[in-house]
């Protein structure tokens, strides 16, 4: 069990109330239209016994099937195409900072999405591992070309800084640089030791 103030320390980082009350102030946004966004006052919590945790410790999490009851019962529409770092279409696709993180990953640890896409359909019995190496080297090299100019215009950044940046971060014991994407060493599905 935690309760709010857990909340918004792990989750927001401790900043909610500070960028809300910009918001409302900035934006000239309603008090009662901002209430949906506050959390409850800790007294309010209590005197109703209200607990808070976390669903998957009483189940597995499935994404996939959570995507099925989200599409049949909630209306969930999900896109045309494909999400650029993976095979899947119906997760982490409303916004375009996961594929900044996922491509980050990759570069730090060696794995991306699609590794961690195929690792869930393998334990749910959906995939063969052959399956999800397919995949896997299908997908997990996937530089954002098609989100660069987002990127840049949201760090303020030039296409040159942003690329030092992700320089910085990169596991040079697994990577090297040809062409100016940063390329494995590794083979997929193949044992290696560093």
């Amino acid at each position: 069990m935690y309760d709010i103030e857990y909340m918004k320390r792990i989750y927001l980082e401790g900043g909610h109330e500070k960028v809300l009350d910009r918001i409302a102030k900035d934006a000239d946004i309603s008090e009662s239209d901002m209430s949906f966004f506050r959390f409850p006052k800790e007294s309010e919590v209590s005197e109703v016994g209200l607990s808070f945790t976390h669903w998957s410790y009483f189940e597995p999490w499935d994404s996939y099937r959570n995507y099925i009851v989200a599409k049949e019962h909630c209306g969930l529409i999900e896109k045309d195409d494909g999400n650029l770092d993976t095979f899947t279409n119906f997760s982490q696709n409303d916004q375009s900072l996961y594929a900044l993180h996922a491509y980050m990953m990759y570069l730090k640890f060696g794995f991306g999405r699609a590794t961690q896409d195929a690792g869930i359909e393998i334990r749910r019995g959906s995939m063969t591992r052959d399956q999800a190496i397919n995949l896997v080297q299908m997908y997990d090299n996937a530089y954002p070309h098609e989100l660069i100019d987002t990127f840049l215009d949201y760090y303020g950044m030039t296409k040159n800084e942003f690329d030092s940046v992700l320089d910085n971060y990169v596991n040079k014991e697994l990577f090297e640089k040809i062409e100016g994407i940063w390329q494995p060493k590794f083979e997929v599905g193949k044992s290696f030791s560093i």
